[in-house]
């Protein structure tokens, strides 16, 4: 190999592998090969090396074809550092009419590159338009400036405990006819719900104390929650409840017809209000009320 015998090869790899240029185990493997010596056949395993290994003794052999490598070598690292690619203009040479074609191609792809650029700008001008109103609620979340003001305070449903309970008992028979709750969801560990339902509908010298429906349903989520009043199934039945007091007092929807409570939407509420800290029980429930209102 580079016009020297095996043992000067050997030698180098040795070194390459003791100064631990390359690793041994990744580099190279052993094959086994079948050889006739006279009559006989014999199995031998015989070492082989990957093209690093080979490279990397070009750059130690001292020999004609080993500086040629080496000047080979220094000029293609350079065409690619300065250029970011090489060329093997042999091989290009014998395959001119595939590198017409690829240059076709280019031109193609440059100009698909161009309609997509002009496609992900539109793209990126819907989501700012489309979600403007997140971005918005986010910046206020994180200064802590989110009001409750212009709230809807015509509330046709009010809460009632033996309806709820009702709309509980059929969403768990119909999880548990998908498999998906077991005897102890929704079951009341004391009377604790009820009391909490009390004090969303309570008045105060003749007012509600919550008077809109986004403030009752916000609190519904937050307390049903966090009271965990319900063996299990607490974030699921909140949920439920939340999405199920908007509906009957018909507050579900935008003015588009969309839904204003996604179910990621109310995955994600749900995860915050449970992962949120006491402390933090007033910023929540404004969150959760600027979300419904708009």
């Amino acid at each position: 190999m580079f016009g020297r015998d095996r043992s000067v090869v050997n030698r180098h790899i040795k070194g390459v592998y003791s100064e631990q240029e390359l690793e041994q185990e990744s580099t190279s493997a052993k094959f086994a090969q079948v050889r006739f010596e006279g009559d006989r056949e014999i199995e031998r395993t015989i070492l082989h090396y990957n093209l690093d290994v080979i490279i990397a003794v070009g750059y130690r052999v001292k020999s004609p074809l080993a500086t040629e490598f080496r000047r080979w070598a220094t000029r293609k690292l350079k065409e690619y550092l300065l250029k970011g690619y090489t060329l093997n203009e042999q091989l290009l040479t014998q395959k001119s009419g595939q590198v017409e074609r690829l240059q076709e191609e280019i031109v193609q792809l440059n100009q698909k590159l161009l309609d997509s650029q002009k496609e992900i700008t539109t793209g990126f001008l819907g989501v700012i338009t489309n979600y403007a109103r997140s971005f918005e609620l986010l910046s206020k979340y994180d200064n802590e400036e989110l009001t409750t003001s212009g709230l809807n305070e015509d509330i046709i449903y009010v809460i009632n405990y033996e309806e709820v309970k009702r709309a509980i008992k059929a969403l768990k028979e119909d999880l548990m006819g998908k498999e998906e709750a077991g005897e102890l969801f929704g079951n009341e560990k004391d009377d604790s719900f009820q009391g909490l339902l009390g004090s969303i509908s309570q008045t105060v010298f003749g007012q509600l104390a919550y008077p809109s429906i986004e403030e009752q349903a916000a609190q519904l989520l937050y307390s049903v929650i966090k009271g965990h009043a319900f063996s299990d199934g607490n974030k699921r039945i909140g949920s439920f409840l939340f999405v199920w007091f908007l509906e009957q007092n018909q507050f579900h929807l935008k003015m588009d017809g969309q839904k204003k409570i996604t179910d990621n939407t109310l995955v994600v509420l749900a995860l915050a209000v449970a992962q949120s800290l006491p402390e933090q029980r007033e910023l929540i429930i404004k969150l959760i009320i600027n979300i419904i209102k708009t």
